[in-house]
């Protein structure tokens, strides 16, 4: 009789292990496995809350079909206690392994409402956008003037919201005055900035920031950045470029970036440059003499003065030989490869054709006709009132 007992209980106890063995066989899959969600959603996790909380809300939205699946996957694979504040994208289909990952990782928001500073060259721009999740779009709810218009009421909101992320755009050609300027005047940020960053040492790019961070770190992220890019660029110049250094492939960059905003023209632009540059011609461009004229602080707003082109700077590229001893600006890493790979040409004038762009000439004779056309394109333009 007991050994009939024994062998019914090891019956019993293998079948049971059986059965576990099948169930956590089953959990494993159900928590990898592609999750019921037909529509991408929001998921917002409250400061303080639980993975319990959570899943019951992922739960309630169609996003998981088992709870207690959800949360032993999180504690099975250590990571219900670490858990992040923020709201996360959940896309379709997503399993709740992804979502707890997401939920987990680094707790930066991936949706939700965001704010943007654009620091452009002429203005810093404030944008308020939210995430629709379905669309995966973004829709405007403001866009200001961020130094001269009236704070809108949604940017007020939306900023002290906890969840809020926060973006800094930073344009190309935009001077390090424009930049501290525009950081001193965001009112998520702390902390001052000690000097003024040399001129052409800031990465114009877009950089993640923090309620409260320090503007200082920002800056020095900005010139970490722009030195990894002038290291990569000057690393692979061309051969037989009349720049000798890297601080030089900046100025000439810098002057590149302020002289065109066509992407195709930029090779165009530095050839014209470089080829002056190797004959010992002035480089005679106007965004050197306004830099003389403002140091970077401000745009000029109005046209040059002859007696301007003439008066001597350390910039003005009418009367100085070479390039100037620093850059005008910040420049992108677009025209950082033009200033070390120009196009082939034989081009040493240009002047603006109307359209945006540029018209390039390999003669006198001929910048002069273009020179002429210009002209009546800015009569004609007066005389239409654009």
């Amino acid at each position: 009789m007991w050994r009939a007992l024994a062998s019914n209980m090891l019956t019993v106890l293998a079948v049971g292990l059986f059965l576990v063995a099948g169930l956590v066989l089953w959990g494993r899959s159900e928590y990898s496995s592609q999750g019921p969600l037909e529509t991408a959603i929001c998921l917002q996790v409250e400061r303080g809350s639980n993975m319990g909380r959570v899943s019951r809300e992922l739960e309630a939205e169609g996003a998981i079909s088992n709870g207690t699946v959800f949360r032993l996957g999180a504690e099975y694979s250590d990571k219900a206690s670490a858990l992040k504040a923020g709201s996360f994208l959940v896309p379709e289909g997503a399993s709740m392994e992804e979502i707890v990952d997401a939920i987990t990782r680094g707790g930066a928001s991936t949706c939700g409402t965001e704010i943007v500073y654009r620091i452009g060259v002429t203005r810093t721009l404030a944008e308020v956008r939210e995430l629709d999740p379905a669309t995966q779009e973004f829709t405007e709810l403001a866009e200001f003037d961020y130094a001269t218009e009236e704070v809108p009421e949604i940017y007020k909101e939306k900023r002290d919201e906890p969840d809020t992320r926060y973006r800094i755009a930073m344009a190309e050609g935009v001077t390090s005055w424009q930049v501290v300027e525009a950081l001193k005047s965001m009112d998520v940020l702390s902390g001052d900035v000690a000097e003024l960053p040399r001129e052409g040492t800031l990465a114009p790019d877009s950089y993640e920031v923090t309620r409260g961070e320090d503007r200082a770190e920002i800056i020095d992220e900005m010139v970490e950045r722009q030195a990894l890019r002038v290291s990569a660029v000057w690393e692979n110049r061309g051969d037989d470029l009349p720049i000798q250094t890297p601080e030089e492939m900046v100025v000439l960059a810098s002057i590149i970036e302020k002289e065109t905003g066509v992407p195709e023209e930029r090779r165009q632009v530095a050839s014209v440059f470089v080829n002056r540059l190797r004959e010992g011609m002035r480089l005679q461009t106007d965004p050197t003499v306004i830099y003389g004229i403002t140091k970077g602080q401000g745009v000029l707003g109005r046209g040059l003065r002859q007696s301007e082109l003439r008066q001597v700077t350390p910039w003005n590229t009418y009367v100085i030989e070479g390039l100037p001893p620093t850059p005008i600006a910040n420049p992108g890493m677009a025209s950082l490869e033009a200033a070390v790979d120009p196009a082939n040409t034989d081009f040493v004038f240009f002047v603006a054709d109307g359209t945006g762009g540029h018209a390039f000439a390999e003669t006198l004779q001929e910048h002069n006709r273009n020179v002429a056309r210009w002209r009546e394109i800015e009569a004609e333009r007066q005389n239409s009132g654009n």
